[in-house]
């Protein structure tokens, strides 16, 4: 009966919401066709909407404002709404033609010139005062940010609430709402709240962050890596900084409507002259050039003065767009004046909501941010001083309810303030526990043994190398698990057990971990500071070094040529690995290991041609690695790079040492890469850079010659060849540079027939430079009585001729079904060599905005 009631209350609330509001829709006024997109908006308020595809509208009603109905290349029209205002209301849009300023501006729908176009000329001066009018300018500043991020479930319907956990469990109907953003019933299900102080010195040029107060509340909390929920979101929905060129965010690249490149990206429209507050401002409409393109849709408020600051943008990504998941996108930015007369930006929001597929429940994500307290006195050096850029108070995790009271300036709704109550009530439903324990193996690959109660000491997984295969052992079964740090918070275990079906063969591995600070839960946590050691027994391919996941991973076990050479590895090391906040790693290893041969690998030493069954090397490394602003998220299984952007420069040195621990060889073994991610202007997607180069400056046997990256999977993999043999070419010299270009659909969007699927371009060139020096060349006469050389196995072509490069190129077509990627590969050289692949297909699962 108590359902029934709350069913009941519920269904009444959305009646009444429902009469509280007005439907539209908005056509052209000469020829009736409907203006999709369209602004719906009050005039001096906050409460707007976009027009969908059909120009229909729904806004709520507030008596006696005003509703103003806008389109580029259209008269705004203005309803003032009264308590006889029609429940449904059809808008008649006519062309644009007005006077501004004693300026005639005269704009055809299907016509637009960037000459003589006040729009564009108004622009032009928005764009040359942008400098002026950055915050950056000052010598120093600091401000207070309050952040909070919401994710909901989005517009419930009756016979959603009526079937299924609403239906079984009433009392989450107490957590439904009615978002004032949408006017749709929402279920907030996680929250995350923030405050930080942020600081900013010019000269040297330094920015700080020190989170004063941080708590979160809803299903993120139901993991033990829930933090990975957090990490993503604020990096997908991240800050909008209308000032710079290109604009990150949903993890694509926008171009600013006031960027260096907008006025060409951007069509402008003069549409009114208005008052935002109580400043004067010009209003103008602006959308991509070329619809297909990826970019914003908006208006822009700007000073009618001779500041052209920009008061009011507000940015949106309707449904129509070329992007993945996002239903709509809004985004909301005011900019407020000081007492000092300068204007910055306190109000930063943003409204996303996602769909995945028409059987999966909506979703909604609302991110607030206001800025306060605004100062620009001379920072002292404590607030600037180490090489963090973000800190965290010690107690920000435990701040009390006064502290909210003072610094949270977008008060919770009703639903967000219960939270906590919500999470309890998830807890307790029956078979709660076994619903999270499946989405726990599908998300996190990995088996917790714990309860909330009591956390998991111990991980079981990966799930996904549990069944594998290769050449020698044909089908291996693998245990492995892990510890945590709620069973030890410096001290962690991580290892496996494999057996091989038809080699019969058991094989280990078994590290032993000691942080030196004190992880959440894994050592593999940013920064990470610790030393390992590590002993292990298997087999693999030499080339299984280069992949990018667990050699195990049943999926890219299954390789696409016959592979019988392999060594058994035993091996040894003992690793330290400190790294810094502002991006630098230090790593230092020592590491003894034998390698065995496997198969028809053969190891023949050329001066009495014997057959070597092992040989035994001991190395020491040092190295470095810079990537300044990288940040991390997470996982059970490794941690993701969120801002690929940055550029990352990596420098290692390896020695070799005859004589100790059983080691037979001397040498020098140096590598040093570059990698870095540029977003190109105009849409035109983005370009990824790898660049690597190496020598070996000794005399060794083969097994320790630079061999290429090759990839013999099906599953493309980053930085790595696709149509190399294992082991094809061997070298004491190489250089390889990787370009990837995804072109973001730039040109397929263009095309008719193929624009609604959504295809993007992706295009691809990998590029080998290699040599062999002589006394590493096993084919010379001069090296036939040497006691470190060997024969090359089979398969691999002796020399690599120094004034020919290896090439291949890669095209594709990737957001197939807005996950699969499928490549088509081509060999452009050495395509005479015995057993290669002259071109291939490639796939990857993948799901981007």
């Amino acid at each position: 009966m108590k359902r029934r009631i709350l069913l009941f209350s519920l269904l009444l609330l959305m009646v009444q919401t429902a009469l509280a509001q007005i439907t539209g829709e908005v056509v052209d006024a000469h020829d009736g066709g409907p203006v999709p997109y369209a602004s719906v908006k009050y005039s001096g308020n906050s409460v707007a909407v976009s027009c969908d595809g059909e120009g229909r509208f729904t806004i709520p009603r507030h008596i006696g404002w005003a509703l103003s109905i806008s389109s580029v290349g259209y008269v705004t029209h203005v309803v003032n709404v009264t308590s006889s205002t029609p429940k449904h209301l059809v808008i008649r849009l006519s062309a644009e033609s007005q006077q501004i300023q004693e300026v005639t501006i005269k704009s055809k729908r299907a016509r637009y010139s960037r000459k003589n176009n006040p729009a564009v000329d108004l622009m032009r001066q928005v764009i040359a005062h942008r400098r002026h009018n950055r915050l950056k300018n000052h010598d120093f500043y600091q401000y207070c940010n309050y952040q909070k991020i919401m994710l909901g479930l989005n517009d419930l319907t009756p016979k959603t609430i009526d079937h299924g956990m609403f239906k079984k469990h009433a009392w989450l109907l107490n957590q439904v709402e009615v978002s004032p953003y949408n006017n749709k019933l929402v279920l907030p299900v996680s929250l995350e709240e923030t405050v930080t102080k942020e600081y900013y010195r010019k000269q040297p040029e330094t920015e700080r962050q020190v989170v004063i107060g941080q708590t979160s509340n809803g299903v993120n909390d139901l993991f033990q890596t829930g933090d990975i929920l957090t990490a993503v979101m604020k990096d997908v929905f991240a800050d909008v900084d209308i000032y710079d060129d290109q604009i990150q965010i949903l993890r694509q690249s926008f171009t600013s409507p006031i960027g260096r490149n907008a006025i060409a990206f951007y069509r402008y429209y003069i549409t009114d002259t208005v008052y935002v507050g109580n400043d004067l401002c010009y209003h103008l409409d602006f959308t991509p050039n070329n619809q297909q393109d990826v970019g914003f849709r908006g208006q822009l408020y700007v000073l009618a003065d001779s500041s052209y600051q920009v008061r009011r943008c507000e940015l949106t990504v309707p449904g129509s767009s070329e992007l993945n998941w996002v239903e709509n996108m809004q985004c909301l930015q005011e900019f407020v004046q000081l007492d000092n007369g300068e204007w910055v930006l306190g109000i930063d929001d943003m409204i996303v909501e996602l769909m995945v597929s028409d059987f999966v429940q909506k979703m909604m994500v609302v991110r607030n941010t206001r800025r306060s307290d605004f100062s620009f006195d001379v920072l002292p050096d404590h607030l600037l001083g180490g090489n963090k850029k973000q800190t965290k108070a010690p107690d920000a995790e435990r701040r009390d309810e006064a502290f909210w009271h003072q610094y949270r300036q977008v008060e919770l709704t009703r639903s967000e303030a219960s939270m906590s109550q919500f999470v309890k009530g998830m807890q307790q439903m029956k078979g709660f526990q076994y619903i999270m324990f499946g989405l726990k193996a599908l998300f996190e690959n990995y088996l917790e043994t714990g309860t909330k109660e009591h956390p998991s000491k111990v991980d079981i997984g990966p799930i996904n190398t549990i069944v594998s295969q290769n050449f020698y052992d044909k089908w291996r079964l693998r245990a492995s698990a892990q510890t945590t740090a709620n069973l030890h918070p410096h001290l962690f275990l991580k290892g496996y057990y494999a057996r091989g079906i038809k080699s019969k063969q058991n094989y280990y591995s078994g590290e032993v971990t000691y942080t030196f600070n004190r992880p959440e839960y894994l050592p593999r946590e940013f920064p990470k500071q610790a030393v390992t050691f590590l002993s292990s027994r298997d087999v693999a391919m030499p080339s299984d070094k280069f992949l990018t996941t667990d050699k195990d991973n049943v999926f890219t076990s299954f390789k696409v040529t016959d592979v019988d050479k392999m060594f058994l590895y035993n091996t040894q090391s003992l690793k330290f690995e400190y790294e810094k906040e502002w991006g630098i790693k230090y790593l230092l290893e020592a590491k003894t290991e034998k390698v065995t041969s496997i198969g028809s690998m053969e190891m023949k030493r050329l001066r009495d041609q014997q057959l070597l069954t092992s040989l035994r090397y001991t190395e020491a490394t040092v190295g470095i690695r810079l990537s300044p602003g990288e940040t991390y998220v997470n996982t059970k299984q490794r941690r993701h790079v969120l801002n690929k952007e940055v550029a990352v420069f990596e420098l290692k040195h390896t020695m070799g040492f005859d004589g100790l621990l059983g080691g037979h060889y001397d040498y020098n073994f140096t590598e040093a890469s570059f990698s870095s991610r540029v977003w190109l202007p105009m849409a035109w997607g983005r370009v990824d850079t790898y660049l690597k180069v190496g020598a070996q400056w000794n005399q060794v046997p083969y097994p320790l010659l630079i061999m290429p990256a090759a990839n013999l999977s099906y599953v493309l993999q980053r930085e790595s060849f696709n149509l190399l043999n294992n082991m094809e070419f061997l070298n004491d010299r190489y250089a390889s540079l990787m370009i990837d270009w995804n072109m973001n659909g730039k040109i397929l969007n263009r095309i008719p027939l193929l624009r609604h699927l959504k295809w993007r371009e992706w295009v691809g060139v990998k590029c080998l430079w290699g040599s062999l020096t002589d006394k590493n060349n096993p084919c010379l006469a001069e090296n036939a009585q040497s006691d470190i050389l060997m024969a090359f196995p089979d398969g691999a072509y002796n020399v690599m001729d120094g004034h020919k490069p290896y090439w291949e190129l890669s095209v594709g077509i990737h957001n197939i079904f807005k996950i699969l990627q499928v490549q088509y590969v081509r060999r452009l050289s050495y395509l005479n060599n015995p057993g290669v692949s002259k071109q291939g297909i490639r796939i990857l699962l993948r799901a981007t905005f």
